[in-house]
């Protein structure tokens, strides 16, 4: 099995030092083994560990969620039901986010439509912030 560094999985999978930290440090990815001079080792196992990460993270996944799926993949003993629940409870998650966005990009288009561009003091774009 190869070994890297920590900057040799980071150029693997795309993903920043620090945040290979991080995520060291919360528990989502296993503390490495050391070589003999101190260095972290890490082999494919954090590559495919951390891809996982990363492609969760791409969908949104919060770090407490994708704790939860990595504990049912760490016991080996899941379903893909209970997988895909955890997706289709994220899914609800992000439909509701797109329908406040939606309100939001509204009522903005609404706010940006008051504002005919002119130099003037008095932005009615500005006013609208102001007011509730």
């Amino acid at each position: 099995m190869a070994e890297m560094s920590r900057s040799g999985l980071s150029r693997k999978t795309g993903v920043n030092g620090e945040t290979i930290r991080y995520y060291e440090k919360v528990g989502l990815m296993p503390e490495p083994d050391r070589a003999e001079n101190g260095y972290r080792i890490y082999t494919e196992i954090h590559v495919r560990r951390l891809s996982f990460i990363r492609r969760c993270r791409e969908l949104g996944f919060p770090p407490k969620e994708i704790a939860t799926l990595l504990s049912l993949v760490d016991g080996g003993d899941y379903s893909c039901a209970e997988v895909r629940d955890h997706a289709l409870a994220h899914l609800k998650n992000i439909d509701s986010k797109i329908q406040d966005l939606r309100k939001i990009q509204k009522t903005l288009s609404a706010m940006a439509a008051k504002c005919d561009g002119e130099l003037v003091p008095d932005c009615p774009l500005v006013e609208s912030l102001f007011s509730s």
